[in-house]
């Protein structure tokens, strides 16, 4: 073990040390902020065989998970690099562009529906966590994602989910893991109430409660920013969430400067982050660079989400991905954190 991610208020460390220490841009402090990309399909595989064919490398006509989490290691250098210290990656994947239907016919998901874990897909996440280890750098991992939640068979199913999901992060014996227990869970979308802003926080509580030698993991769940619901205000974490989370996290699709910088001080007026300051992270946006800028002046890392559309060209999302900095819009981003954080010069 090389990396231990931890909290000091507001900023995160790295083997006790801040993030970007000392570091300030454009008179604005970056200490202590995870700059992170959207990575959710760096595990991903498809069991639906009717489905399978929508993800096809175009050089070999054929889906292969292992080509798709190998080339993503590889990659890994070179976004920490550029000063991006942290990626996402879920274990029921996130939404492609796809030929078929938008109700997510495949199945994506380290999770069966009874909440037991699968191996093959878990020793994917176990090497992508033990490179990330070596290099210095942060994983996001997120359990449950609307669409794929729909395959576990009951709520308690889904609270079984989460205890292995976090007892199998805690045996690992890494420490450079963050979870997120599900993504947006105020996207209307959720089959099971525990996944919704009234419970969710239970299933942080529990994640939580989960312990390997007096150490827990580090957790939190993710809300839309508003984007879904017209208010910031019913976008931001619950009070219950917040009150049990380590760090806030919020997405900023679909807002402009003003609205990322209104998302992340909507977060700071609520009284349970006003009773016990915390990180508040942006682990989602969109490809649109600004609102990178725009976070750092609120004081929040921000992360890029570039959907892309299946054809090994461009995005992070869709499968199969080409995992370089290998687009234009991508080395927007790559290049505007590297310009933030010093990183390469």
């Amino acid at each position: 073990m090389m990396t231990r991610i931890s909290i000091d208020g507001q900023k995160f460390l790295i083997n006790g040390v801040p993030l970007h220490q000392g570091r300030t841009y454009k008179g604005k402090s970056v200490e202590g902020l995870l700059f992170n990309c959207r990575m959710v399909q760096a595990i991903f595989d498809d069991e639906n065989p009717e489905t399978v064919e929508n993800w096809a490398y175009p050089d070999t006509g054929e889906w292969d998970p292992e080509r798709n989490v190998n080339e993503f290691i590889a990659a890994m250098p070179d976004y920490l690099a550029h000063g991006c210290t942290a990626v996402t990656v879920n274990l029921q994947g996130g939404m492609p562009i796809t030929k078929t239907e938008r109700d997510q016919p495949w199945v994506n998901s380290a999770i069966d529906p009874d909440g037991e874990l699968k191996p093959v897909h878990m020793d994917r996440l176990q090497r992508l966590l033990e490179a990330a280890d070596e290099l210095g750098m942060i994983v996001i991992v997120g359990f449950y994602y609307f669409g794929q939640d729909k395959f576990m068979v009951s709520e308690e199913a889904v609270r079984r989910g989460t205890r292995n999901a976090s007892r199998w992060l805690l045996d690992t014996g890494l420490e450079n893991i963050l979870v997120e227990i599900n993504n947006e869970s105020d996207v209307p979308v959720y089959v099971h109430d525990i996944l919704k802003p009234p419970r969710v926080h239970e299933l942080i509580e529990l994640s939580r409660k989960e312990e390997r030698d007096g150490r827990r993991l580090i957790v939190s769940t993710s809300f839309t920013g508003g984007s879904f619901h017209g208010s910031i205000a019913k976008g931001i974490p619950t009070e219950a969430a917040l009150e049990v989370s380590d760090y806030a996290l919020v997405h900023t699709n679909r807002h402009d400067t003003q609205g990322t910088r209104q998302v992340v001080q909507g977060v700071r007026q609520m009284a349970a982050y006003k009773a016990r300051p915390m990180p508040v992270v942006i682990n989602e946006d969109s490809i649109s660079v600004e609102n990178l800028f725009a976070a750092v002046e609120e004081y929040a890392p921000w992360g890029y989400y570039d959907q892309g559309d299946n054809n090994y060209r461009d995005g992070f999302q869709s499968p199969p991905v080409n995992w370089r900095i290998n687009t234009p819009e991508k080395k927007r981003f790559f290049d505007g954190v590297a310009e933030i954080t010093g990183c390469g010069r």
